[in-house]
């Protein structure tokens, strides 16, 4: 599927705000794990070290490497993450909308996945 113009301009437009979003979370969930009094320094050391880790890898996922070519798996993985509106993805046309969200509910966690957290 070819990635049309005017998608690929609003997907570039939108990547700014949506790494803004994931930037402004991950920040918080690093000082929710350095604030847990009842585990030792080291084990919150280590719960952070692989928090960023793991975090990084997200935003590698979905920011870095924006062509055209890789444009619905970067729409994906910002659907995934949680980072874009639904305002903002009603903007794309129906195909990209059809193919990020079918996207990412594969690369998503399985049901069963989900259920178990």
């Amino acid at each position: 599927m070819s990635f049309p113009e005017q998608d690929w301009r609003l997907l570039r437009s939108l990547h700014s705000a949506a790494l803004g979003r994931y930037c402004a979370r991950v920040p918080e969930e690093c000082a929710a794990v350095m604030q847990d009094a009842d585990s030792p320094a080291h084990d919150r050391y280590l719960c952070l070290f692989r928090l960023i880790k793991e975090r990084d890898g997200r935003i590698a996922a979905a920011f870095n490497d924006m062509r055209r070519s890789t444009a619905i798996q970067r729409l994906a993985a910002m659907i995934l993450l949680g980072v874009t509106t639904d305002e903002e993805l009603a903007q794309f046309s129906r195909a990209t909308r059809e193919s990020a969200t079918a996207l990412a509910e594969i690369l998503g966690p399985s049901k069963k996945a989900r259920k178990a957290r």
